[in-house]
């Protein structure tokens, strides 16, 4: 059997060293943002989980992610956060500092069954920063209408099964509150990982 010489081993072990020594290496992106320029997104004032009001604008200067949906949804809602937020936990192990710039949103459009008890217990779940909020009706279909999604609750609610329509969208934006991507979660939470790695700085 031959031998490898000993220099192409002391080269390939350099190599692997190398790589591992780099560890996880931010993306540049071949392009501008998806969003750039896109008229979505406004500050709003919600109502927390906490109970006290949470606006779009406390937390300028931090990249932020936000998605519109309900707790109760049985399958959209939290198939889209789970991905959304093992990717960012993911971003967050690769790079702490980055990640911790990164705010968290859900905001329910569904206030008459998202007490905020049920917000708390939700957003828990997912991530330990994601922070719930909603409002009432018109507030809600106002900021909806500004950040490019919709929903609709229906007229006849029944015994309170109902199904909220609504858009399935992870929506991130910088920090002067710019649309830069929507996350990929429907792709899973590495795709996930590797948005936020493009435009996170």
């Amino acid at each position: 059997m031959p031998r490898v010489p000993t220099l192409v081993l002391t080269i390939l072990f350099l190599a692997s060293c190398s790589q591992e020594a780099a560890g996880p290496q931010l993306i540049e992106p071949d392009g501008p943002p998806p969003l750039e320029g896109a008229s979505i997104g406004s500050d709003f004032t919600l109502t927390g989980e906490d109970g006290e009001p949470v606006s779009f604008s406390d937390f300028d200067g931090q990249y932020r992610t936000i998605y519109f949906g309900y707790a109760f949804c049985p399958d959209i809602c939290p198939t889209d956060n789970q991905r959304a937020m093992a990717g960012l936990k993911r971003f967050e192990e690769d790079f702490p500092e980055l990640g911790a710039k990164v705010q968290p949103l859900f905001v329910s459009v569904d206030p008459d069954r998202d007490t905020t008890e049920v917000l708390g217990e939700f957003t828990d779940a997912f991530h330990p920063r994601l922070i719930g909020m909603t409002g009432d009706p018109e507030t809600l279909e106002e900021i909806a209408g500004k950040f490019g999604v919709f929903f609709s609750v229906p007229e006849d609610r029944g015994d309170g099964g109902y199904l909220v329509d609504h858009s399935g969208l992870t929506l991130l934006f910088g920090p002067d509150g710019q649309p830069l991507a929507p996350l990929p979660t429907d792709q899973g939470p590495d795709a996930v990982r590797d948005e936020l790695a493009k435009w996170v700085r």
